[in-house]
């Protein structure tokens, strides 16, 4: 923990934030004022030095990419404290950035911002990505209660209503061997936690740390909505004949970067700057049961032609992650029964593994999106169970919920075991593995991906290669 927090300090300074900007403050972007996504020409004036990134990334961080043989690019260097002091004279307010992408999210009331930014000699383009709202009306957190029907779910085995979850996947048979998610950081994206301090079946969950990214911030992310303790259960719960989820030795990471009543196309750089963050504190795996298609601003909504994984910076962002050393494990998205119906962005990045879901008797769900993208890969690359998926719900409830939203956390759980079990193992091969031991790898669809995976299957093979 309090490695995380140093990097936390580290990272403000790296985006140029400032401590009145991460002040406790109300949790909803509203107010009259733009957000601007300003791309810079380089890093030029960034003091850090690739001889030393120790200054910059944690320890955790470093050793997962020299265990992978990774080297730390220019892309992991900070943002120019130059171009973010020149901008912040002009009277600008920076309340994030991307170093990735040599991105800084901008702040102002001025209907001439976009002019005055592009005149800036160090700016490339300029972006409005989200536009301001006079007022949204929050969902206060449900009270938690006792679980009054606990009888009903309690089951013979340990796993109680999470063995089919994991039995669909063959995963308990990793579990059996020992491997359970321990000694591997996930660090779970989503738009909040409600309650997850509070509920008593998630009461063992080893929680490192949390951290907001949706401005303006809140320094209560068990507070906000509770789609994240629904999909957080799903990995981490671990009580014994009601409810086991499939990493509950797993260490984790919760950061909120989704604001649920509005979707706006900021909502991508707060789940960058959210990424980049797990990266520098040393997650090993980024499970983000998020995704993007349309936006409240129609101009600002993604055409299919866009999704090559390098067009949307959120898809742009996430094809980075396995080269960073990690894993991501991301929802296909609900839209199969609707017009869209194609995956969502991010699903759409290079070397991640875009998870979509299936009925409890293994058939695909109406919901789920489907492939391909439009340079033509194989989406989604693997299915789990998505339909009558059961979970904690904030109430403290062992409930059921439907989505690519479960199928996604609950693959993820497992990829931790596996890697758990194959340490020596990159993020790339590791993913390759979970592809291959599905039961359509040697012909895979745009409805099934590769299909559903045997992660025992999966670990032999790793033991073979």
């Amino acid at each position: 923990m309090k490695n995380i927090i140093t990097i936390l300090a580290v990272w403000l300074c790296c985006i140029g934030a400032t401590a009145q900007v991460r002040s406790q403050m109300t949790a909803f972007p509203g107010g009259k004022y733009q957000i601007y996504r300003v791309a810079l020409q380089d890093k030029r004036g960034c003091k850090a030095s690739l001889k030393h990134p120790e200054k910059f990334l944690s320890e955790k961080s470093l050793r997962r990419r020299a265990k992978q043989h990774l080297l730390v690019d220019s892309t992991d260097l900070p943002l120019s404290r130059t171009y973010l002091k020149k901008m912040a004279e002009q009277g600008f307010a920076i309340i994030g950035g991307s170093k990735w992408n040599n991105t800084v999210l901008v702040k102002d009331s001025c209907a001439s911002a976009p002019q005055r930014l592009c005149a800036l000699p160090f700016v490339t383009s300029v972006v409005k990505v989200f536009g301001g709202v006079d007022s949204v009306k929050l969902t206060p957190p449900s009270t938690v209660r006792p679980d009054t029907l606990i009888a009903r779910y309690k089951a013979k085995t340990r796993y109680g209503q999470g063995e089919h979850q994991i039995s669909m996947l063959n995963g308990q048979k990793l579990h059996e061997a020992g491997f359970n998610g321990k000694g591997i950081l996930v660090a779970v994206i989503d738009g909040g936690f409600m309650n997850v301090d509070k509920i008593g079946y998630l009461k063992n969950v080893n929680i490192v740390g949390t951290r907001d990214f949706v401005y303006p911030y809140t320094a209560n992310l068990y507070d906000e909505r509770d789609h994240g303790t629904e999909v957080l259960s799903t990995i981490a719960a671990n009580s014994d004949s009601v409810f086991v989820g499939t990493a509950p030795g797993a260490s984790f990471l919760l950061l909120r970067s989704e604001f649920g009543p509005l979707e706006n196309l900021v909502e991508e750089d707060f789940w960058t700057q959210a990424v980049e963050y797990a990266d520098s504190v040393g997650a090993d795996i980024v499970t983000s049961s998020l995704g993007y298609t349309e936006f409240d601003d129609k101009a600002a909504s993604h055409k299919y032609r866009e999704q090559d994984g390098r067009t949307a910076l959120i898809s742009r962002t996430a094809s980075m992650i396995s080269g960073k050393g990690m894993i991501l494990t991301n929802s296909a998205g609900n839209t199969g029964a609707a017009e869209w119906k194609r995956i969502g962005f991010p699903g759409d990045a290079h070397d991640v593994l875009t998870v979509g879901a299936l009925a409890p008797d293994s058939t695909n769900t109406t919901f789920s999106s489907v492939g391909p993208t439009y340079d033509g890969r194989v989406k989604p690359d693997v299915m789990a169970m998505g339909g009558y998926c059961t979970v904690i719900n904030g109430k403290g409830l062992v409930a059921h919920a439907n989505g690519t939203s479960f199928s996604t956390p609950i693959t993820c759980g497992l990829v931790a075991c596996l890697w758990q079990a194959l340490p020596n193992k990159t993020a790339s091969e590791i993913m390759q593995l979970v592809r291959e031991s599905a039961d359509r790898a040697d012909y895979p669809d745009n409805i099934f991906g590769y299909g559903i995976p045997d992660f025992w299957k999966a670990y032999q093979m790793g033991l073979n290669k």
